[in-house]
């Protein structure tokens, strides 16, 4: 069985950090988001995975996924941007007749995929559909069953038939390509993988909804972003080797070899990554570090730092916030009067 990452989407609802970089290997709890979901679809037993690509993406992509091993790895170029279901058609070479999962590159769950794939093995439907209870569908595509076979599904319904909202995750056999292939585009001109799944539906096909056990999260959104890392540090489990110096170490905390700590307070859960410097700094729950990234001075908690960022002489606390690589945030020697900043399009700055 192999498997699908659609991965050339620009990822405009997180921008600014998109502006640079795709969304995908945006980094939550350590690792860009792409290798997370990697790994669950290598726990479920699939080894064989091709990532739709564009030429955007591509090069940052391929170094985000560079040197993982047990895992055969394939781009797919999407030359043009038209939906996830023109992204699932432009991997249909490559698929061949083989079965497969289409994962979204930004969705993450609590127990991976194992379960979900392990009954599309058993049962072998012509479709398989994770889905989540949502408060508020209109968001999503949406299905309505019958019993666990799914009848119908909408794409963000002004009137939801149900609150069962498509998750990222799919299984089909190769029958769901000749539906796309004679699909028309939807009223917002993109292959709706939706309206795929549907056809199978209208011919009668067996199509089925299994409801996802666990968290589910979709990044999304800058919040979805530390929601993410929130959930995915609480299974963080101590592991200090790294050069530790009158300071206070609690709850679960990573500081590998490389990193160094200096007269600081760490609160975990907190993850470091290689080469990060905290000098006399507080460091709280909920925070991952990006490699080389240093903290002096200065009181982060529930953020995600990327690598390469400076943040010194703050004042005050950080808090719920998403640091780019190579950023900086410095204050000076006394309690700050003024703020100087530059900051780049779509940027959000809250003083709070």
């Amino acid at each position: 069985m192999k498997a699908i990452i659609p991965a050339a989407g620009l990822g405009t609802r997180l921008r600014p950090l998109t502006f640079t970089r795709p969304k995908p290997v945006l980094r939550v709890a350590g690792q860009p988001i792409i290798r997370h979901a990697i790994r669950t679809l290598m726990a479920a037993g699939i080894t064989d995975i091709g990532i739709v690509v564009s030429d955007i993406t591509r090069g940052e992509i391929q170094h985000a996924v560079r040197e993982m091993q047990d895992v055969n790895l394939t781009l797919i170029n999407q030359h043009e941007q038209l939906g996830l279901g023109h992204a699932v058609l432009t991997a249909r070479e490559w698929v061949g007749d083989s079965d497969f999962c289409v994962y979204l590159g930004d969705n993450l769950f609590e127990f991976g995929a194992k379960p979900f794939v392990d009954r599309f093995l058993q049962e072998k439907p012509a479709a398989l559909i994770a889905l989540v209870e949502v408060e508020d569908p209109t968001a999503f595509g949406v299905a309505e069953l019958d019993g666990e076979r799914i009848t119908r599904l909408v794409e963000k319904p002004r009137v939801p038939p149900s609150n069962l909202a498509v998750a990222g995750l799919y299984c089909f056999t190769p029958q769901i390509f000749k539906v796309l292939e004679h699909m028309p585009p939807s009223a917002r001109g993109e292959y709706e993988i939706t309206d795929g799944i549907q056809g199978l539906i209208d011919a009668g096909q067996a199509v089925l909804g299994q409801r996802v056990v666990g968290w589910w999260k979709d990044t999304g959104r800058p919040d979805d972003l530390l929601d993410a890392n929130r959930l995915l540090l609480e299974g963080l489990e101590t592991d200090i080797q790294g050069t530790v110096e009158n300071s206070r170490i609690s709850g679960r905390v990573v500081i590998p070899a490389s990193a160094r700590v200096t007269g600081s307070q760490i609160v975990g859960p907190v993850m470091l990554a290689e080469d990060v410097v905290i000098e006399y700094a507080y460091i709280g729950p909920f925070t991952s570090i990006g490699r080389g990234s240093v903290i002096r001075n200065a009181e982060v908690e529930h953020s995600v730092i990327d690598a390469e960022a400076v943040i010194e002489n703050t004042y005050r606390r950080l808090q719920d916030c998403l640091i780019g690589v190579r950023a900086q945030v410095r204050g000076g020697r006394e309690m700050p009067r003024t703020l100087k900043m530059i900051i780049s399009d779509a940027s959000v700055v809250e003083l709070v």
